[in-house]
């Protein structure tokens, strides 16, 4: 065999699964329900996560995908740091109501297999549910609703509208499959990172417990102001 082999990076990170459950046809990673529900007393954007001396904290990834896109390639990087914070939200990659089927199922695979491994090292880990078209919420396409394999049942979660909710068929969409993950799910919690609209949210408010929390923008100009 040549010295000179070249090593192919595929971008998913199978070393770090090694040690996963999964779940489905379409095998997911699983995430493990925590012992107990934690309510994050603030959320914080990874890319901000310097601006903020408040530990207490967990990080998120509610931002473009460029901003964490290190953590995708090589997130034993960032493991270290990572534990100094409270916990985290798994990664909100990005799930376009546009994109191919195949792109929509490889983003949440790599939202879960990180969750996984950082969940493996300790960290208190709430999975983030993001969704695209109705094949990832539905089963019009798949017998499963891809988007919620590998997530337990009756648990705390979270979701971002911040920059999801700006067209009609965004905000038909989000409501759409914000209904199908409480009938698939029945969480006890689920975190709120952005506006609430009523279009989206109206009639849900008693399904399960909603705890919102400002986008990043948004907090900043309330404290200045």
């Amino acid at each position: 065999m040549s010295k000179n082999r070249i090593l192919i990076d595929d971008g998913f990170n199978s070393e770090f699964v090694e040690t996963a459950i999964f779940d489905g046809i379409l095998e997911m990673p699983c995430l493990e329900k925590p012992r107990n529900i934690i309510i994050p007393e603030a959320i914080i954007p990874f890319s901000k996560r310097n601006q903020s001396a408040n530990h207490q904290a967990f990080l998120a990834f509610y931002e473009y995908d460029v901003c964490f896109s290190d953590i995708l390639r090589n997130p034993e990087k960032y493991a270290s740091e990572i534990q100094t914070f409270a916990g985290m939200v798994t990664l909100d990659c990005s799930l376009y109501i546009d994109s191919p089927l195949l792109v929509q199922m490889a983003n949440v695979y790599r939202s879960r297999a990180i969750g996984h491994y950082y969940q493996n090292l300790g960290n208190y880990v709430i999975p983030n549910v993001r969704w695209g078209d109705e094949r990832s919420y539905t089963t019009c396409v798949l017998p499963e609703k891809f988007a919620f394999l590998g997530l337990p049942k009756h648990s705390i979660y979270s979701i971002g509208t911040y920059g999801a909710c700006q067209s009609k068929e965004e905000r038909f969409h989000l409501r759409e499959g914000l209904i199908s993950m409480l009938d698939e799910l029945q969480p006890e919690v689920v975190l709120v990172y952005g506006a609430m609209p009523k279009s989206v949210f109206q009639g849900l408010y008693d399904r399960t417990r909603f705890v919102n929390y400002p986008d990043w923008t948004s907090s900043r100009k309330r404290r200045a102001s």
